[in-house]
């Protein structure tokens, strides 16, 4: 008897099942806790296609940033699949006022997060009952999922009133330091600045160290009176990194840049040149050669802040936190650089000189490459963008329904209680 049921059980094994598997049955089954009547095989079937675990998260996602793609890892760290809700142009005016970045261009975003996998277009800003029966049916969504701090209707309703009621809400720790709000104040203020007398060192400290600057008159609101809180950790960043080098015989491409305000025309970018070759790594310019660059008032995000949006993002492996603004014989290498790239819509035309010129050294190895960029926007793109969409929102009904927002985020902070999580 005992010979007939290590049999059985051997059988399965040979079927598929590991040998530590295996024999943990067989151990149960000689002991009779697994009676033959309920079908061991259809057990080890059972175990090997355990459905995974789905989360949803949703959000506008307008001009996304780093806080986002934490909120996006936290997420997809409570399942196995994540699937995010990008909410349609439509229901963003009707809520909070008109979005700067249009839907197509923060579908691109989203979809370029590495922690991501799958991507639903025009999603409602609140979750409905109609909307809740299809992610729980069509999507096979298992926990709804958003930050600690509060999302509020324009009517004070709670905006996941009904997946808490359903018991399917899960909650993570918001990312401290930004906010879309903040980083447009940031810019408004850079924008207001230019006429200031502050020159362009004081400024450039205030942004690579996160003091608060002085405020504007902004028609009440205290939007854009602060510049980055963001205070980096090595912790964040392993968080972030692949954790992973190029093979023995990768071919590795380079490419090297600010990447402030990180936008779909900088993701599309690393889409095209990730694809010519194994690895990708990137150069992220510190905040002095950007402001040298590109003026004082500039980098709007940090160092750090950059580092992060870019590391997010799928199609890059490895980033140069600080790189030199100019592609030496020594980086290439130092990091055994196959091919280096530029995209043609750059913020500056350095890369077309010919004197001065920072890739003159991979130039004139023949390891140089000019991208077509497949979107026309740089971040003086979205600069111009909250400039004029600031003007038309003040005037319009949502300015004042801002100022309440502005005034319960202000009141979340000053109750906010330590939230586990990272």
């Amino acid at each position: 008897m005992v010979w007939e049921k290590e049999k059985i059980v051997g059988s399965c094994i040979i079927g598929g099942a590991t040998f530590a598997v295996g024999a943990t049955f067989l151990h149960l089954f000689l002991k009779g806790e697994l009676p033959l009547g309920l079908g061991l095989g259809a057990r080890l079937v059972s175990f090997r296609k355990r459905r995974p675990v789905r989360v949803y998260m949703d959000g506008c996602f307008d001009m996304m940033h780093y806080g986002h793609c934490n909120a996006l890892r936290q997420a997809r760290a409570l399942g196995d699949q994540l699937v995010v809700g990008v909410v349609s142009d439509e229901e963003i005016i009707a809520n909070k006022g008109p979005p700067v970045t249009p839907l197509h261009e923060r579908m691109v975003m989203v979809k370029a997060v590495k922690w991501v996998d799958e991507v639903i277009s025009d999603a409602p800003y609140a979750i409905t009952e109609d909307f809740m029966k299809r992610l729980f049916d069509e999507y096979q969504i298992d926990y709804i999922i958003h930050g600690d701090d509060p999302c509020v209707l324009p009517d004070g309703t709670d905006a996941y009133a009904l997946a808490k009621k359903a018991g399917r809400y899960k909650q993570i720790k918001r990312t401290e330091g930004v906010s879309s709000t903040d980083i447009v104040g940031r810019m408004l203020l850079c924008v207001r600045e230019r006429s200031n007398s502050h020159s362009h060192s004081s400024l450039q400290r205030q942004f690579s160290h996160g003091h608060n600057s002085p405020k504007f008159d902004d028609g009440g609101s205290s939007a854009g009176t602060r510049v980055s809180h963001f205070l980096p950790t090595s912790r964040r960043i392993v968080q972030f990194s692949n954790g992973k080098g190029p093979g023995p015989d990768a071919r590795i491409i380079y490419i090297d840049g600010a990447f402030d305000l990180f936008h779909a025309g900088h993701v599309e970018i690393l889409r095209r040149a990730r694809e010519l070759g194994d690895f990708l790594l990137v150069g992220i310019h510190n905040d002095q050669t950007v402001s040298a660059r590109s003026g004082a008032r500039h980098p709007i995000m940090n160092l750090h802040e950059r580092s992060l949006s870019v590391l997010a993002c799928r199609y890059v492996d490895e980033v140069i936190i600080g790189a030199p603004s100019e592609v030496s014989k020594d980086t290439i290498t130092t990091f055994d650089i196959s091919l280096v790239v530029h995209g043609t819509v750059a913020e500056s035309d350095d890369f077309q000189k010919e004197e001065g010129n920072p890739y003159a050294v991979p130039i004139s190895m023949g390891i140089f490459q000019i991208l077509e960029s497949p979107l026309d926007i740089t971040t003086s793109t979205i600069i111009k963008r909250i400039v004029n969409n600031h003007e038309a929102y003040q005037a319009s009904c949502f300015f004042k329904r801002n100022l309440k927002k502005e005034a319960s985020e202000k009141k979340y902070y000053e109750q906010k209680a330590f939230v586990t999580g990272d």
